[in-house]
């Protein structure tokens, strides 16, 4: 369920409040009572290690040095390492 950050006109204060994507915003706060805005936060979602990009794209290297000079071109046609995709 995502979190959602809020901050009240009235104190001040900055909160996290834990809703469903269908669930209509808050406008009071829990704290006071005052209106409440919400904030566009920071995503906590980072992709971390291996992956497509870095396995496929960013390391320089042929594919067919990867997959041992496979015989299919993932963009069809014609072996791997004849793809100019490959090189």
């Amino acid at each position: 369920m995502p979190v959602y950050e809020y901050e009240c006109s009235g104190c001040q204060k900055i909160f996290e409040v834990q809703q469903r994507m269908a669930d209509k915003p808050i406008s009071v706060c829990p704290t006071c009572g005052g209106s409440v805005r919400k904030l566009i936060s920071m995503s906590s979602f980072q992709l971390k290690g291996g992956g497509w990009y870095t396995d496929g794209y960013s390391n320089g290297t042929s594919p067919c040095a990867d997959s041992g000079g496979a015989p299919s071109c993932p963009g069809g046609g014609g072996g791997c390492c004849q793809c100019p995709a490959a090189t």
